[in-house]
């Protein structure tokens, strides 16, 4: 199968006929002079205060949130496109969270956000076993997303595959506020508003969103509502920030994936069982966080502390037939339970040897318990309602973990990042659902890893920086991994192992002064007691370790101003996702040197925004490479190219601002496959992706 269609390949071609020819480095011996010093950011592992970001031995991008954004703006996904090594696939399905992967981790996951660790304001939204969502973040009090990938990513513990960080935008003197309407095609509305002020000590930010959609696919009508609130007041000569978040997504309506055939006949229908059962999903959750932070001399404290309560109840599309065996846990999963945490670190600024030296030192625990219940799908001959209960378990899961972190310019070129972590991770499921036909399933499973990482930086030149990183990282299974056993019998899956990583990272970084930016970074992942999908069928996914894989590729992005009204940024991911270790599948064997699924093997991404006075225009084309779709690669996803089209316009007045902006997304109209379900039992593999779509907005913003 082509890896891109004639129309992908030539917007592919065209993409990268807009790179410019990159200006001369200078070849003059630059002065030895220190890294680059900011002001005091937030303590955290793997970035260092006070020390830029090109002077790490990571790969690190942060992209800004501002007002002048086009479209709904509802997803944190919304934001990332551009972002070499990242994934992140809209399923036109707003009963799963987007697909999200960084350097092939996570690909696997047919829900959520898995492999990779998600934090908003400094809070995880990454629960201990290593699941976590992006739902709750919102991009209309968003100032920056920060996206870490590589070695370094394992400094924030279990399922570090890359880190996703979200920040809020601080309070501002004057209250300025602003009220946001989005429409567009299928009924999509986007209603929001935030408000940042600073009343004395007390600053604050809060933003609430309505979202509702009829969706492009039949049976995908989906509503959302989310508030988001930071406030910050300075208390014993530090700052305390309260963080609040709160979602609710009620019924949103689930089409599931398409065989082939179905695509080819109709992409936006829904398979026919997803409105018999009436398949859908309701999440709703609350969360406050409190971080403490206080620096004296070369002194920096913080402490943080959460908690939330997270409900879930999704009604899947399984017959009464195979719940008639007694060791079935129903077709209705509802999930209710509470979890929470804290955090405590202490970093250290100064000099070693006459040298500068930072080092951090901290730990953190954190808790979730959930009551697992799973019901009948159906009563009599009604279905897709609750029914009898067949499942009742209360699970929890919980890790405390050590780690420490030193930065040392040991030399005026020379820097060197060091890390370790130590992660215990327990899980423990008490059943209360005993029938002479279904035993106690109860079960405790402990898991523990310490993860070394090391970096070096080699200044160049005042513009040039090269570097590279090595460590180590580990992958447990979640409890939904863990959730059903392989074998069919019932019980939690407790003879998975956790999947452990080598990690290597070489790059170069070149800031020059004017603007421009080049990073590029060949990597490779090496992982033993890989976690795979055994099986995927009647809404029920098993897992199973499959033994060793490698990912390994190149990423590279390009940041160019052109003049002082327009610029170009492009990024460019290769990466070779392969087994290394053959193994059997009830249809066949997997053989060394197949790819993963769910991981495509390019992706391109340029965007073009030039600003005309009050008139800002954008194009981006996204590209991406064939994507295989189950183990023995026998389906694949096409490749495909799209481009996007943005305009806005700006009216100053006496109060504010008033813009009206509007987008067209898949401007030529193609069909594409937008996600993919992976080693799906139905060969439902596919959730295609709409045709084009518009959308329009306007958005007021005062100021004083």
């Amino acid at each position: 199968m082509r890896r891109f269609t004639p129309s992908a390949r030539r917007l592919a071609l065209f993409s990268a006929a807009l790179l410019p020819n990159l200006a001369q480095a200078q070849n003059t011996s630059p002065d030895p002079v220190p890294a680059q010093r900011l002001p005091a950011v937030q303590v955290q592992a793997a970035r260092v205060q006070e020390v830029a970001d090109v002077d790490l031995p990571a790969s690190i991008s942060t992209v800004w949130i501002d007002d002048a954004a086009a479209g709904p703006q509802v997803q944190i996904a919304d934001a990332l496109g551009g972002i070499p090594g990242l994934v992140a696939r809209d399923r036109q399905n707003h009963a799963q969270d987007t697909q999200l992967s960084i350097r092939g981790f996570g690909a696997r996951s047919t829900f959520g956000v898995r492999g990779v660790r998600v934090l908003v304001d400094g809070v995880p939204a990454t629960m201990p076993d290593g699941q976590g969502q992006l739902s709750h973040a919102s991009l209309l009090g968003a100032q920056r997303v920060e996206v870490l990938r590589g070695p370094f990513s394992a400094l924030y513990g279990n399922s570090s595959g890359g880190v996703v960080q979200v920040w809020s935008a601080d309070g501002a003197a004057g209250d300025p506020w602003r009220v946001r309407l989005d429409a567009g095609s299928d009924a999509t509305v986007s209603a929001g508003a935030q408000l940042r002020g600073q009343q004395g000590a007390v600053h604050y930010n809060v933003a609430a969103n309505h979202f509702r959609t009829d969706g492009w696919r039949d049976h995908s009508r989906a509503r959302r509502d989310s508030v988001n609130a930071r406030l910050g007041t300075g208390l014993g000569g530090g700052e305390l920030a309260l963080v609040l978040n709160y979602l609710d997504a009620p019924d949103a309506q689930d089409p599931l994936g398409l065989t082939r055939a179905q695509v080819r006949a109709d992409p936006r229908q829904a398979t026919a069982v997803a409105t018999q059962y009436n398949t859908r999903k309701s999440v709703r959750q609350a969360q406050a966080g409190l971080v403490f932070s206080r620096t004296a001399g070369a002194h920096t404290w913080r402490a943080m502390g959460y908690a939330g309560q997270r409900s879930v109840a999704q009604y899947l599309a399984i017959p009464p037939g195979p719940q008639a065996n007694p060791l079935h846990a129903g077709g209705v999963i509802d999930l209710d339970g509470g979890y929470g945490g804290v955090d405590a670190r202490w970093a250290w600024h100064g000099d070693w040897a006459g040298r500068p030296l930072d080092v951090v030192i901290g730990a953190n625990a954190d808790r979730q318990r959930q009551n697992r219940r799973g019901y009948e799908n159906f009563v009599g001959d009604t279905l897709g309602i609750k029914g009898r209960l067949r499942r009742d378990q209360a699970d929890r899961v919980e890790n405390v973990d050590q780690f420490a972190q030193a930065w040392w310019q040991w030399a005026p070129r020379w820097s060197l990042l060091l890390g370790v972590r130590h992660s215990t991770v327990r899980f423990r499921s008490n059943d209360h659902y005993i029938t002479a036909a279904n035993p106690d399933d109860s079960g405790s499973r402990r898991y523990a890893a310490t993860t070394p990482v090391a970096g070096v930086v080699f200044r160049a030149s005042e513009a040039w920086r090269l570097y590279a990183s090595a460590g180590r990282g580990f992958e447990t299974p979640t409890f939904n991994e863990l959730g059903y056993r392989a074998d069919g019998q019932a019980g939690l899956a407790l003879d998975l192992s956790a999947a452990r990583s080598r990690n290597l990272e070489v790059g170069a970084k070149w800031h020059p002064q004017g603007g421009a930016q080049l990073e590029t970074a060949l990597f490779r992942a090496d992982t033993d007691d890989e976690l795979a999908v055994a099986s995927n069928t009647g809404g029920r996914a098993t897992y199973r370790n499959i033994g060793r894989t490698r990912r390994q590729g190149l990423e590279a992005s390009y940041l160019q101003p052109l003049g002082a009204r327009a610029d170009l940024a492009l990024a460019y991911t290769w990466i070779d996702a392969t087994v290394r270790d053959p193994y059997a599948l009830a249809a066949g064997t997997v053989a060394a040197g197949s790819r993963l699924p769910g991981v495509p093997q390019q992706q391109w991404n340029a965007r073009l925004q030039y600003r005309p006075g009050p008139w800002q225009w954008a194009a981006e084309v996204v590209a991406s490479s064939d994507t295989v779709v189950n183990d023995l690669a026998t389906e694949r996803a096409p490749g495909h190219a799209l481009l996007n089209l943005e305009a806005s316009r700006r009216w100053q007045r006496a109060q504010g601002t008033l813009r009206a902006f509007a987008r067209i997304d898949n401007v030529l109209d193609q069909r594409y496959i937008g996600s993919v379900i992976v080693n799906d039992g139905n060969q439902r593999f596919f959730e295609p992706g709409p045709d084009r779509r518009y959308s329009v907005g306007l958005q007021w913003q005062w100021a004083p």
